[in-house]
């Protein structure tokens, strides 16, 4: 691999939020350009050889000046199982050209943005909720965030505090975004995953929102092969077209995975 295909950046914070979840923060090289909802490869230094990198999205705005990045714990993980031991001051691999079909861009103007997220798969949509850009082309930007606990709803305080209470996008915030939070596996406020909230019609009946209709709503999808797949057949079922780089469409997936 060239070393033009990557800069070597440095650790600046690590969160541990759960057993499974962590998250932490880089230094940004000057030159690198991404949009919010893409995902860039990223890894660690390998005196063996050459060096694993998996694909990760940003979870920091594209105009932050440092990066962030969300990821599970796997034990056995080529990667993850090292990542999980970085501390401040490790170097990180960050790849220098990030990629991506999350991308506003990529659908057609409407009324109310769909963020459907489970697990990780929330990463990219805190890029989008931070996107001054989203706000403006949507009347109403619904964040469903799907775990299987509710220690796993990481970004929470973000998402319900910080955000809305942003000096420059916080009036905004308030006003459109809607954080919708649900786990599968104990009680919770909200229980279920988000194909059978919007089959059963709960999500629009706590939101007070109209059920999915192609001629007002947007979709992003992030998450597991899974969902992924539930959401798109439902999607198609009932009338959406997926979105691609050469043609918008009413929805668009990501289908970049971390090991």
């Amino acid at each position: 691999m060239k070393s033009s295909a990557f800069s070597q950046e440095k650790i600046i914070n690590v969160h541990h939020w759960t057993e499974r979840l962590f998250s932490f923060e880089t230094t940004r090289p000057l030159s690198l350009r991404f949009e919010n909802g893409q995902f860039t490869m990223i890894g660690l230094p390998n005196p063996d050889g050459v060096p694993l990198m998996r694909a990760y999205s940003f979870a920091s705005a594209n105009y932050e000046e440092k990066l962030e990045f969300l990821s599970i714990k796997v034990q056995d993980g080529a990667l993850t199982s090292r990542l999980q031991k970085v501390r401040t001051g490790d170097t990180l691999l960050v790849g220098s050209k990030p990629t991506g079909s999350l991308l506003l861009r990529n659908l057609l103007p409407g009324k109310r943005l769909y963020l459907f997220g489970t697990g990780t798969g929330l990463a990219p949509f805190l890029s989008i909720v931070k996107d001054p850009d989203a706000y403006e082309l949507f009347d109403k930007v619904v964040l469903v965030h799907c775990a299987r606990k509710k220690a796993d709803l990481v970004y929470t305080r973000f998402l319900t505090q910080d955000l809305p209470g942003n000096e420059f996008l916080g009036d905004t915030v308030r006003q459109k975004l809607i954080y919708y939070p649900t786990v599968t596996r104990e009680p919770f406020p909200v229980q279920g995953r988000i194909i059978e909230l919007i089959e059963n019609r709960k999500l629009f009946a706590d939101s007070g929102l109209p059920e999915l209709d192609p001629a007002c709503d947007r979709v992003m999808i992030c998450g597991s092969m899974a969902m992924l797949t539930d959401l798109r057949a439902m999607l198609v079922q009932r009338g959406f077209n997926e979105g691609t780089l050469r043609e918008a469409g009413h929805f668009v997936v990501e289908r970049a995975f971390v090991d």
